[in-house]
């Protein structure tokens, strides 16, 4: 309860700090978490009379080589800062995803438009150079946005796996001088790198770094990307990632809807006992979550991914990004471990970017907690703030 006391008071204490608070990143950076982590109370009153009202604009396209995508523009009622595109990682609501949109709406009322967009292979559980791709084009059309973008320049935010492709697309030369920033939040180094982290619990270590055994719902995500190379017979691949597809609902649902959560699982488990063999087992291991065996079964098939695509990964892309890189990740972190942005930083750096780099206690996966001891408290807002400040 003390370092609750103390985290409030120094948020308190940001959130007066400076007499106009527009111009007041830490400010806006202390607003901004406090929203974030719903702390209720006076604190969090406070914080929401010092943002700005935000209008979600209705969902429009974007242009990109591989066809229209559907976007949305969170647009403040008064803009300070670079626009920025926020992307989700793997999951099927796109930018319906409920945290997507409230981080989105909580970034606009700190002064940023936000422009969120859905990348169509992540959300069939797919990761290929096609979502690069896209990426690059979506940051091309908004710094030609002469209304939202008057100098040509854009801000991005990837989330999870988005975060990696989004520093990889930050360094392509069509868009290397449209940015004013790249951040990943909870983002890969190397693909091929986390992809074996997933299926067998190992990675490169890390001085300081704790590793922790990986999260069931990206071996989930593994097994539905090898389903048809020869994992299942090929009558069986279809039916197989139904069944992860709705595990994998289930598991999206349980952060913002566990009852429902509770009905997709059953569902999910129902779904196991119509399966022929193997495919009823490869089932059976994700309703257990059980990874291990999952991931005996996966492993001779992982070449067969293509995540070593230069493309994919931010340490294999061709340069790296000019503009000023954030790498924010949860300590915690069983999705993407937090490994990956300690070895994209001195990745990075070794090769001349500007890198930011924050592995912080009160993130998850791409979330913010709501238990903020003091000292985390002060790196976070320290890191939005020089985020803010671009």
């Amino acid at each position: 309860m003390l370092r609750r006391r103390l985290s409030t008071l120094v948020v308190l204490v940001a959130l007066a700090a400076g007499c106009v608070y527009a111009a007041t990143p830490y400010a806006r950076a202390a607003s901004l978490i406090v929203r974030g982590a719903h702390l209720g109370g006076r604190i969090e009153a406070l914080a929401t009379e010092r943002s700005y009202a935000v209008d979600a604009r209705p969902v429009h396209t974007v242009p990109t080589r591989h066809g229209d995508i559907p976007a949305r523009f969170y647009v403040p009622a008064k803009t300070v800062g670079y626009p920025v595109i926020v992307i989700p990682g793997i999951h099927s609501a796109g930018i319906e995803e409920g945290r997507l949109t409230g981080l989105s709406q909580q970034l606009a009322a700190t002064g940023l438009t936000v422009m969120t967009i859905a990348l169509p292979d992540l959300q069939a559980y797919r990761i290929t150079p096609a979502a690069t791709d896209t990426i690059e084009d979506a940051v091309t059309w908004l710094a030609g946005q002469e209304t939202y973008a008057p100098d040509g320049r854009v801000g991005i935010v990837g989330i999870s796996f988005a975060g990696g492709l989004s520093i990889a697309a930050a360094g392509r030369p069509a868009i290397r001088n449209k940015l004013a920033y790249v951040m990943s939040f909870g983002g890969h180094g190397d693909l091929p790198r986390v992809m074996r982290y997933l299926v067998t619990g190992e990675e490169t270590p890390v001085a300081g770094v704790t590793l922790h055994p990986p999260h069931d719902y990206g071996v989930g995500v593994i097994l539905h990307g090898l389903a048809d190379r020869g994992v299942v017979p090929a009558d069986q691949v279809a039916a197989l990632r139904e069944g992860i597809t709705i595990f994998l609902l289930g598991s999206q649902q349980t952060v913002l809807e566990p009852d429902l959560a509770v009905k997709t699982f059953a569902r999910a488990r129902d779904y196991e006992k119509i399966l022929p063999e193997p495919s009823r087992t490869y089932l059976h291991y994700v309703n257990e979550r059980d990874t291990k065996k999952l991931g005996v079964v996966l492993l001779p098939f992982l070449d067969q991914l293509a995540a070593d695509d230069p493309s994919l990964s931010p340490d294999r892309a061709p340069s790296v990004p000019a503009a000023p890189v954030y790498l924010l990740h949860g300590v915690e972190d069983t999705v993407v471990p937090a490994v990956e942005s300690a070895l994209l930083a001195d990745y990075l750096r070794n090769r001349g970017a500007d890198v930011h780099l924050l592995l912080s206690g009160l993130i998850t996966h791409a979330e913010v907690s709501k238990n903020i001891p003091v000292g985390e408290t002060v790196k976070l807002v320290s890191f939005w703030a020089s985020v803010l400040r671009q």
